[in-house]
């Protein structure tokens, strides 16, 4: 299936737009964590750009986006160290960024599913590689700020990841319009990011609190 330049464009905007929020969600972590300056600039791009450089490497899939675009590193650096001036004012657009954040989950996802099916891997290897590439930088990020990954809490996260790369590599065997497949893969996995962040939706948690000893 031949990819449309209007719907390539625009993921490459969102994806802009995506790296830059998720980096300055990243640098109000290291703030909680008192990191310096230099700190708060690495986390950010580790967060932005973490999940898409272990694709590549997973994938032996190369050059990695950052190297072939360092444009990026400093797209998520300088949006890094701007949070440290505007860190004041951005409680009040916590909305804002959590809306992002949910764009920035659903586009890394159809990016790194299209990586995969580009290099003609198979179908549940193209949805894992999405996966990876939308969760696996606030993985590193957790990890780096010493808290339990959002990964791995209840939240419906790597879940609406799971959906919408379905989605948009069903729609592709399937040889459905690429517009129509991006639109529905955009669509649906954002409204059930949203509607999880709204109503509280949730997996079911594994509780075990006997002590084997």
């Amino acid at each position: 299936m031949s990819s449309s330049p209007i719907t390539n464009e625009l993921l490459h905007a969102l994806f802009i737009i995506a790296i830059a929020a998720e980096a300055m969600t990243a640098a109000l972590a290291a703030g909680r964590r008192e990191m310096d300056w230099l700190g708060v600039c690495l986390l950010g791009s580790i967060t932005a750009l973490g999940g898409g450089s272990v694709r590549d490497l997973l994938l032996n899939h190369h050059p990695l986006s950052w190297v072939a675009h360092p444009s990026y590193l400093l797209i998520t650096g300088g949006a890094a160290l701007v949070t440290i001036a505007l860190a004041r004012f951005i409680h009040s657009l916590r909305h804002l960024f959590l809306f992002l954040d949910a764009v920035g989950l659903v586009v890394f996802t159809i990016i790194g599913c299209d990586i995969a099916l580009g290099l003609n891997l198979p179908w549940g290897i193209a949805i894992v590689s999405g996966m990876i590439t939308g969760c696996v930088g606030g993985v590193l990020r957790d990890v780096l700020c010493n808290e339990v990954p959002l990964l791995f809490r209840a939240e419906l996260y790597a879940t609406v990841s799971i959906v919408a790369g379905a989605l948009y590599v069903g729609g592709q065997m399937l040889d459905l319009r690429h517009e129509a497949v991006t639109g529905g893969a955009l669509a649906i996995g954002l409204a059930l990011r949203l509607l999880a962040l709204r109503f509280g939706w949730s997996m079911p948690k594994f509780v075990y609190t006997k002590n084997l000893h």
